[in-house]
């Protein structure tokens, strides 16, 4: 789980690098105001590239902070 919780905090890194890192695990669309359309299909395909995996195109509007990325990646049993 940790480790899951430390490559997303890497892909969140790279999209937002401007972002402190203490803060990230807090980003979402509201409080980020880079997080932009660009921002999330950057990041999108960033996690997809890291975890192997397609994330569910139904889900993708509410893949809209650290936490509920985090936790799809979850409920995907990635490793």
């Amino acid at each position: 789980m940790d480790d899951v919780r430390s490559r997303l905090m890497r892909c969140f890194s790279s999209v937002f690098p401007e972002r402190p890192s203490g803060s990230l695990a807090n980003a979402n669309t509201s409080n980020t105001a880079e997080w932009d359309s660009v921002a999330s299909v950057t990041l999108i395909a960033l996690v997809e590239e890291e975890f192997g995996t397609e994330l569910d195109v139904n889900a993708l509007g509410e893949l809209t902070s650290f936490d509920s990325i985090l936790e799809h990646l979850q409920t995907l049993k990635v490793s």
